[in-house]
Order: C-alpha cells, then structure tokens, then sequence
C-alpha cells in the first residue's frame, strides 16, 4: 500500500519504519530540512533500540523515503497520516494548531479520494475540526480515521511490530477493510484491530494514559504512607498484584512518571473536562500526587544533609525519565535536580543516551561524566532517578570506596536494602524500611 506520514519525530518516524517493514512504501514528510537531511544520511535524530536498523534496512530496500516536499507525500499515496506534534498549551490544552495547518495543507493538494488518519494525539472532537478544514479547502472526497499511538518509549519498535490492540476510528467500513489490510502484517497470530468511531478512538488514547498515570500515582501515595507506618512497598506491590483484577504492571513505585505522554495527557484530559463542566477531580489528583512524589524525594535528600546542603556533592545516575530512552521532557531527575541546585547542591551526573540534552535543559549548571562511576567521585551520595540495565547490579564496593560518604537514594527502587547494608553503604529507597 502506497502511505505518506507527515511528521517524522518520535511517533511519525516509528510508525513509518514500521509500515515500510511490513511492505508498504512510505513516504516520510517534515518542514525540517535539517532532520529530513540527517534521515537521509542515516543519522536517526531520536534514541530507540531497533529504529536505526529497521529504517536504514527499509530505507535501502526503497520502500522508505525522506522528503520535505508535502505534494510528493500526498501525489504518491492513498493513506496519509498526521503524525505531527500537539504539544501542551499554556491553558493545559492539547495545541493542535499543527494538526489542522497540516491537514489544510493535504487538502489544497489533494487531486483525489485519500484516506486522512490522525496518529497524533488529540483531544475528543478533533475528527471534527480536521474535516471541516478538509471540506473548506477541497472539493474532493475523503475518509478520516482516528488511529491513537500506544507506543511506549524504549520498546516502541515491538509495541508497533506486535501491538496489543491498534485501534481504529471510522464510521466507513470500506475504510476499515482498508485499515485492516494495511495492518495485516502485524496480526498474524490473531487479529486485534478494535473498530469503533472517532470520537470513542480519540478518547481512548486519553483514558488508557491516565489510568496508567492514576495506577503510578496511587502506588507512590501508598509507598509515603509505608514510610510513616515502617511497612515495606515493596511486599505490599507484591501482595496486590497477585489480585488478578489488579496485576502487576503499573504498580512499581518510584521518583514519578514523566515523558512526553503522561503529563500531557493527564492535563489535557483535566482541561477538558472543566471545558464540559465535568471536572476530572482523579486526573487533578493523580497530577497533584505526581509532582508531591517528586518533592517529597528531593526533600528526602535535602533534608538528610540540613544546613551541609550547600556544600554537598551529589552524583546522579539516570536523567531520562525511564530506561531506553533519551527522552527528559517532564523527568523527574530534572524537577528534582533543579531542586538540589536551588539548594546549594552540586551535580555530577550520568546517563548512558540523555546527557547532551540534559545539559541542555540545565543550561549547564551541572557536570556529566562519561563512566557511571566517575560521577562518584568526591560525591556525599548517589541519587539513582533512571531505571537503567547497567545500574541494576553495580560494583557496590566501588560505589562504596569512590562516594566519600557511602549512601544511596534510590527513586527506583533497584536493590535490595539488606544486601547492600551489608556492603556497608546508607540505603534511602522509596516506602522501604
């Protein structure tokens, strides 16, 4: 099948690679000439495990194509989707100005039937406004499709490769017949297309991300309240998700959640039950308990050094806001590092993929390291924010011999804190004894 994507950042660029793997030919649209020209040189602008290879493969194989040239992506295709960014507004909205420009823009080019499916995220009720921008600009006829992305950072490659459920939003059912057949190659065990209308499609995508935020949130509320009451969360998660109408997933406490998805839709989500006058008083809870969880481990780890605050060193391992991923928007290692910061504290800091932005972000007001443990050295303690492989089983007597006072505060919960007692390091994690 002949697909276009219009929007080559981290959803549009995984999606595209992946459609061309299963035999489509895709062409790949951005304004941004610099990233088309990295794309071409083989220079991958995002870090994902498996993207690099699969575009490289599909881009020599010429079914995947670069260009900055909108009419070439919409002349050659049938299917073209909208990948581009819906960033949060100031108001807490989902922006999807870019949205309804892009989709004008197809319009005026359009010379036939094309079939319009949205994969950004956006708020309930877009479907509509797409089309009326569509119908205002062109005579000739069209399809929409609401096609909400469940990608997860770090394993986006298999989420779209073998999906749990790819949901399609349309009231045509010669266009579902459409839909299926383009994602035939990614069902071959069993069909798990869900059909259902724009609107429901558009509310799934919000629904589904802030459950999974409220199920994070209530676990790091019952990590506090473990704290106080000497009870271990750890053997509590364990206890719960054994119910087999709760599971597992979802209930690990930690530092937070953070990245491009959750924070953005629990907000947008909370905006727009107060546009309806049906207030969303969960969402603004889960989001209110996300940023305590925050504080509350930041203060942990300034209040553990009182008035030598100021003096104090901090190496920090992991800046992303989770494991396999360069990704820092909304991280809580960045909330939490521009606390220490504030508080006098220095930082030397860590992370296999995120540092060059995380510098960035920072405006360099802290020092990276290229080895996790240089970043140990002449450092009061270590704070661990990212859940990455490479801290999960480290040389304790190193960490113990480079930190001039042995401690650890663990946002992730990664060890075990009689085994590393025993190493003779100070172990801080979250609801554990």
């Amino acid at each position: 099948m002949k697909v276009s994507v219009v929007g080559v950042g981290y959803v549009g660029l995984v999606a595209a690679a992946c459609l061309a793997d299963g035999g489509n030919h895709v062409i790949c649209v951005d304004s941004d000439k610099r990233k088309i020209d990295r794309l071409k040189k083989g220079e991958i602008p995002i870090y994902e495990p498996g993207l690099t290879e699969l575009v490289k493969h599909n881009e020599a194989a010429g079914r995947l194509v670069f260009t900055t040239d909108l009419k070439e992506g919409v002349d050659n295709s049938l299917v073209v989707f909208l990948a581009v960014g819906t960033p949060s507004a100031p108001d807490g909205s989902a922006d999807i100005s870019a949205v309804l420009e892009v989709a004008g823009a197809v319009a005026e080019i359009m010379d036939g039937y094309r079939i319009i499916v949205t994969k950004s995220t956006v708020p309930v009720g877009t479907h509509i406004k797409v089309s009326e921008v569509i119908t205002g600009k062109t005579e000739n006829p069209f399809d929409y499709v609401s096609n909400p992305e469940f990608l997860k950072e770090g394993s986006a490659v298999e989420d779209f490769l073998k999906p749990d459920r790819v949901i399609i939003g349309t009231t045509n059912p010669a266009v579902r017949e459409i839909m299926k057949q383009l994602y035939s190659p990614f069902m071959r065990k069993s069909s798990r297309m869900i059909f259902m209308d724009p609107a429901s499609a558009e509310m799934a995508k919000y629904a589904a991300n802030s459950m999974l935020a409220t199920r994070i949130s209530f676990m790091n509320e019952i990590s506090a309240l473990c704290d106080t009451f000497g009870a271990d969360v750890e053997q509590v998660r364990i206890g719960i998700g054994s119910d087999s109408r709760i599971g597992s997933s979802f209930i690990f406490p930690g530092v937070g959640y953070g990245g491009s998805c959750f924070p953005k839709d629990v907000q947008a989500l909370i905006h727009m039950g107060a546009q309806q006058e049906c207030p969303m008083t969960i969402a603004q809870a889960v989001q209110q308990a996300n940023y305590v969880q925050q504080d509350r481990f930041s203060d942990k780890v300034i209040r553990y050094f009182g008035e030598k605050a100021g003096q104090t060193r901090l190496a920090v391992w992991g800046l992303a806001f989770k494991a396999k991923t360069d990704d820092i928007r909304e991280s809580p290692a960045i909330r939490c590092i521009d606390t220490f910061l504030e508080a006098g504290m220095k930082i030397r800091a860590y992370d296999p993929e995120a540092m060059t932005v995380a510098l960035e972000k920072l405006k360099g007001r802290i020092e990276t390291v290229k080895n996790s443990y240089d970043a140990l050295n002449e450092a009061d303690a270590l704070v661990i924010f990212t859940e990455w492989q490479e801290f999960r089983t480290p040389d304790f007597e190193q960490i113990a011999a480079r930190l001039k006072n042995p401690v650890i505060f663990d946002g992730r919960n990664l060890y075990d804190p009689a085994y590393v007692k025993k190493q003779g390091i100070e172990y801080h994690s979250i609801g554990r004894p």
